[in-house]
Order: structure tokens, then C-alpha cells, then sequence
């Protein structure tokens, strides 16, 4: 009797082991506090670009980004920004300090996350829109780190997020996505959570009405 028992229970193991293989799914997802999110691959292509630097164009998830370092003459996107890492912003730019260091912006203090911990980032909030500002002023403008701030691009500011780092938006009153490339600091307005370029913006369809309410979350990127 002890013998048909072990049999028994020994084919219902075997069963049960099948049927949760067939059940496995392979592809390329990521889960983070409940959500699931695809790794998107990046294509990266050097060109010669204005103002004696070099630009790179980054492909990603069919959006295209176009990187121009900035002159160090500029001025920053955001006039409070005091210092980075313990160093003034120009310099902290110049030794590559800027990813995910401290810095100051008009006497306060903010520390962005981890890159790791960036990976889970997902929050909705209150987004609004910057940029043609600097259209009727000479030159251009640089954000935080580094890159020629472009007010028709898609690119972002984030108070907490590494430099750079890529984000799928989702505005939430039309259900219309993007994926931006967050290169700057901000806002600094309570309530905010997300400064997009006005070209940005324009592609959510809440440029008219200056913000809107949005999903962010970063996505995977490799390549």
C-alpha cells in the first residue's frame, strides 16, 4: 500500500512540474512594485554638430534624441542652480559629477536617487512645460548636465531622477505616450513633478492649457 501511495504522489508531482512549465513565458520584461516594463534598445550614431562639439543622435522606441553638448559660456536652464556636488555647477559639469550628485537650487538641497532605485521609479502628478523663455535671449542655454537645452525637443526637467535618464509620460486625459529624455533639474513650483519641453508638451497635447496630469515611469534601456 505504502508503495502505491508514493507512486501516486510521485506522478502528481510530475504532473504539477509540467503543467507550471508550460506556463513560463520568455521575453524581456522587467517587474517593479507591481508593474511590468519592456527593455527598449537604444541605437546611438555621432555627427558633427554647431557650435564646435560633436552631436549624438539616440534612437529609442521609435523617438528620436539629438545630444549637443553645450557651450560652458551658457547660461543654465534654471538661474537659482548654486552648486553640484559640493562644487560650483560649471565645474561639476566639466568632471562629470552631475549624474545623480546633491546639488542646491536657490539654498535647498536636493538628493536624486539611485540609479538602481531610479529603475522602479513610477508616480503620478502635475506636469508643465518650459523652454521658448529662451528663444528671444542670445545664444542658447544649457541644462544641468551639460546638454544644449533644445525648447522643441523631448527632453525633461526631474528634481530627483539621475542625469540622463529615459521616462515613458502618459498623459492621463488622453491617454497619449511619449518616451523623454530627462537632462535637467526642476520644477521648483510645489506640486510639480515634471517639466517637459514645450515641443514636448505640444506631443501630449497639454501645451495650450500648461500642464497636465501624468503618468511617469522610467523604462529599460540597452545598447
Amino acid at each position: 500500500m505504502n508503495k502505491i501511495v508514493y507512486l501516486f504522489i510521485l506522478s502528481f508531482l510530475c504532473g504539477l512540474l509540467f503543467l507550471m512549465a508550460c506556463c513560463v513565458v520568455s521575453t524581456a520584461y522587467k517587474v517593479g512594485k507591481g508593474t511590468v516594463k519592456a527593455t527598449y534598445v537604444v541605437t546611438k550614431t555621432s555627427v558633427k554638430g554647431a557650435f564646435g562639439t560633436a552631436k549624438v543622435i539616440y534612437k529609442v522606441g521609435g523617438f528620436t534624441f539629438n545630444v549637443v553638448t553645450a557651450p560652458l559660456d551658457w547660461p543654465f536652464t534654471q538661474d537659482g542652480l548654486e552648486s553640484i556636488d559640493g562644487l560650483p555647477p560649471k565645474e561639476a559639469v566639466k568632471r562629470g559629477k552631475v549624474k545623480n550628485s546633491p546639488y542646491v537650487v536657490n539654498g535647498k538641497r536636493y538628493v536624486p536617487m539611485s540609479v538602481e532605485a531610479s529603475k522602479e521609479y513610477r508616480e503620478k502628478g502635475l506636469a508643465s512645460w518650459y523652454g521658448y523663455e529662451t528663444r528671444n535671449q542670445k545664444g542658447g542655454h544649457m541644462t544641468a548636465n551639460g546638454e544644449a537645452f533644445d525648447p522643441n525637443g523631448l527632453n525633461a526637467a526631474h528634481k530627483h531622477l539621475p542625469l540622463p535618464t529615459y521616462v515613458k509620460v502618459t498623459n492621463l486625459s488622453n491617454d497619449r505616450s511619449i518616451i523623454i529624455r530627462v537632462n535637467d533639474r526642476g520644477p521648483f513650483i510645489k506640486g510639480r513633478i515634471i517639466d517637459l519641453s514645450a515641443g514636448a508638451a505640444k506631443r501630449l497635447g497639454y501645451y495650450n492649457n500648461g500642464t497636465a496630469r501624468v503618468l511617469v515611469e522610467t523604462i529599460e534601456v540597452k545598447g
